[in-house]
């Protein structure tokens, strides 16, 4: 099983960085670019487990490490492979 995980932070927490982005965008000449968030993808490669297990195995990471619940908000695909 393969997981991919996506942490975004959430909605009104400040994001110093892709307001940086947003910036050089706009000084690159994408004026059209109102606003940028960054955040991390991770792939996650599983032993063979079952499929319900594995989603429950990454959700369980997401809560204990690669997230963090105050400020970001996670959402992940367990995919063969």
């Amino acid at each position: 099983m393969r997981a991919k995980v996506y942490v975004t932070l959430k909605k009104g927490v400040l994001d110093p960085q892709g307001e940086t982005v947003r910036s050089a965008l706009e000084t690159l000449g994408f004026g059209e670019v109102r606003d940028v968030r960054i955040g991390k993808f991770m792939v996650i490669c599983l032993n063979d487990v079952p499929r319900d297990e594995a989603r429950q195995r990454v959700e369980e990471m997401c809560k204990k490490l690669l997230a963090n619940p105050v400020i970001e908000e996670y959402r992940f695909e367990v995919e063969e492979g």
